[in-house]
């Protein structure tokens, strides 16, 4: 990237509404996902010199996005980034097939159990209905990488309630 306003334009067209849907499925909350979206880009901006080009722009910024959650969770004293409204919130219609005859709670608690990087790609599956392209984007793997993690995951949570339920 180079020091341009016209490139930091065109890397916040260009990614700014997947940046959006990755804060949104950790937020929960448009207002929130949007400042921090906003906050993300603010920070590229200020740091560009410092992205050297060894993994994706999408990776980077997603790096950022994160940092930026979390700086909000500690600012908010929010200790559990995944509330209520995640519990509350029915699936997307994409799963609710797959999904749909599981307790939700018992969903994310079996969920909250997995282990990253397969929690956070069922979370982004579930609760920001990305498309797997999308997850593999935002996590640098390939699209093929976060179907098959999500599959596992989904056979590890079905085990899960299936054996506690």
């Amino acid at each position: 990237m180079n020091d341009s306003k016209d490139s930091m334009e065109r890397v916040y067209i260009e990614h700014s509404r997947m940046i959006y849907k990755y804060l949104f499925s950790m937020t929960h909350n448009e207002s929130i996902a949007e400042e921090l979206m906003q906050e993300t880009f603010y920070q590229a901006i200020r740091c560009q010199e410092k992205y050297d080009r060894s993994c994706k722009i999408t990776t980077w910024l997603c790096a950022i996005a994160k940092n930026q959650w979390r700086n909000y969770c500690k600012k908010h004293h929010i200790e559990e980034p995944l509330g209520q409204e995640l519990v509350d919130k029915p699936a997307p219609s994409s799963e609710d097939i797959v999904m749909g005859n599981i307790n939700k709670m018992d969903l994310m608690k079996a969920l909250h159990g997995l282990k990253d990087p397969q929690r956070e790609v069922m979370y982004l599956r579930l609760s920001a209905d990305l498309s797997f392209r999308e997850i593999g984007e935002i996590m640098g793997q390939s699209e093929n990488w976060a179907r098959v993690t999500y599959y596992r995951g989904k056979e590890r949570l079905f085990k899960e309630v299936r054996d506690n339920g």
